[in-house]
């Protein structure tokens, strides 16, 4: 991917006093949040994410940020700033703490439950700061600042970064819901408070930039479940992200208002909905939940939450689907999808869609009803964000490309100098010195795929692979050849999958293969290695010319 800052070198040596930011995620994607701050000498961390995989990644689980550019500091690194407990912000947490393990996290009371399950998974013991909107800690040479902000899930905090080279605020993910569940409001005043001592750099959630006037209040979404509701005779099935804490308590609410009961599902949903309720974020009257194995003892009249709204294959609506959970999807069955697509995931969904769908049930979705509102501001709150805090430079976060451009274009109609409007790619370096901000180098980031119990093992060229293995089949060819004179004494035997299953159509093939190889020994290229290149040649050569593929291939060229 090109940038808008081309033949950028490794960045100088960090003026004295001066602050260093770099994001090794979450700029031009959606996930892999981590940006880390830097100033004499010392590192904080703002966020560690993932991010999910697409289709064009076969086999990955996960991709986090990477960890390159601080693995030779960690020593420095003095603190973990989480802003919320979504994925896309802890859930790489525990692959940076296997590193180090007694770097302190600062997050809100469940920011930290929903990390702290997640470690337990891990064999990791964390060192936990709990922090709460209104409260300031001194991190060595930095001292953060918490501001509530309203988002999709409780708890969620946006950080005032207070050093000798000047005041960042970074939003978090936030939108200024003016009716929230739980009451609790973007704290405008702080942030206009902030603006009045003067802010350096704002560091803007993005997601909706492009996205015109003000996002819906989660509140609106009750009508909406409550004509679903109404309008079910069997079971309804709703898929949601597991820490969207607001929507699983109205989803709650409706159950009880149509006298339904109510069943967890999926590993993830039951941890974290136990962990809210215990802390007080859900209310959840005594016998309403009945455990996942006693559904089919309750009947059609239950409500079941589960996960897998973003069609992640694990997951247990993306089972369901498939037709290998215990819970089969039938005729009267309603699934609602309470969820928007993460860019990536359209393909994944409309496949969970089609197969619900064949099964009978009836599916609702933010296409079609209004199940969802987003958790991130449009471009109207954004707006009024930019009037309130007057930053002197913008760098925009959290979004892909055409995000990141559309909150830029915001900031400078709000009076930001163009130039100060930063748009930027992960690696890239800020240094803000003497309230000046520049572009200062660029240092190597890349993506980091864990599949199973592997962690950066599997590169670019590995997915590349396994695309042409998915996609074209492969072929593999095996010869052996005299080692005296070089002429054929076995093969070619040709086996192939994923290609074609007729044998005959190799007939052909044979015997390019047996004339490349002659005219070659006849050259004087013996080597195993070099025919069997020319084995490959020969064999890519005629795949594509007389069939259009391009799968892998294999060939094996043995002397005896």
């Amino acid at each position: 991917m090109t940038h808008p800052h081309p033949g950028l070198g490794t960045p100088s040596k960090l003026a004295k006093g001066g602050l260093r930011i770099v994001a090794l995620g979450g700029l031009g994607e959606i996930g892999r949040n981590m940006t880390v701050f830097e100033t004499n000498g010392k590192l904080l961390i703002v966020d560690v994410g993932v991010l999910f995989p697409e289709e064009t990644q076969p086999g990955i689980d996960l991709i986090l940020p990477d960890f390159s550019y601080i693995r030779d500091r960690l020593p420095d690194v003095i603190g973990i700033v989480l802003t919320h407990g979504h994925e896309d912000h802890i859930g790489a947490v525990p692959y940076l703490l296997r590193e180090r393990g007694d770097i302190p996290l600062y997050g809100s009371a469940l920011t930290l439950a929903l990390v702290g399950a997640k470690l337990k998974e891990h064999r990791i013991t964390p060192l936990s700061r709990e922090v709460s909107a209104g409260m300031s800690e001194d991190i060595g040479p930095f001292t953060v600042e918490f501001v509530a902000v309203n988002h999709s899930i409780p708890d969620a905090l946006a950080v005032a970064i207070h050093t000798s080279a000047g005041i960042v605020l970074h939003t978090g993910d936030f939108k200024m819901d003016q009716l929230p569940l739980d009451g609790r409001i973007t704290d405008l005043r702080a942030f206009a408070a902030l603006g009045e001592k003067g802010v350096d750099l704002f560091l803007v959630d993005s997601t909706n930039a492009d996205v015109p006037g003000f996002t819906p209040s989660e509140r609106e979404i009750m009508p909406a479940l409550d004509r679903v509701f109404r309008a079910t005779r069997r079971r309804v099935i709703v898929a949601s992200f597991a820490s969207h804490v607001h929507r699983v308590q109205q989803i709650i609410d409706t159950a009880i208002a149509h006298d339904r009961k109510v069943a967890f599902v999926g590993r993830s949903m039951v941890r974290n909905m136990k962990i809210a309720k215990d802390m007080g974020y859900l209310t959840i009257p005594d016998n309403l939940v009945v455990d996942s194995r006693e559904i089919e003892n309750v009947g059609d009249n239950i409500v079941l939450i589960c996960t897998g709204s973003q069609g992640e294959p694990l997951a247990a609506l993306s089972r369901m689907a498939n037709g290998d959970h215990a819970i089969r999807v039938g005729d009267g069955d309603t699934v609602v999808l309470a969820s928007s697509l993460i860019p990536g995931n359209e393909n994944s969904v409309f496949r969970v869609i089609n197969e619900l769908t064949r099964f009978g049930a009836k599916v609702v979705h933010k296409g079609n009803s209004l199940v969802h509102v987003s958790g991130h501001a449009a471009a109207g709150e954004l707006l009024y964000c930019y009037n309130i805090v007057k930053p002197k430079y913008v760098l925009p976060v959290h979004g892909e490309w055409r995000h990141l451009r559309a909150n830029a274009e915001l900031a400078i109609q709000t009076g930001v100098p163009r130039e100060n409007a930063i748009i930027i790619e992960n690696g890239i370096v800020i240094d803000l010195v003497e309230g000046v901000a520049v572009v200062a180098g660029s240092v190597p980031v890349g993506f980091v795929y864990v599949d199973g119990q592997s962690i950066g093992d599997i590169t670019e060229s590995s997915l590349k692979d396994r695309r042409i293995l998915g996609e074209e089949g492969f072929i593999s060819v095996v010869v052996v050849i005299d080692s005296q004179s070089g002429k054929i004494v076995a093969g070619p035997d040709i086996h192939a999958r994923g290609f074609a299953e007729d044998l005959a159509l190799f007939d052909e093939v044979k015997l390019r293969i047996e004339k490349a190889l002659a005219a070659s020994v006849a050259d004087g290229i013996n080597g195993t290695h070099q025919l069997s290149q020319v084995v490959r040649k020969t064999v890519g050569g005629w795949v594509g010319g007389e069939h259009r593929r391009r799968p892998m291939i294999v060939p094996l060229v043995i002397e005896v």
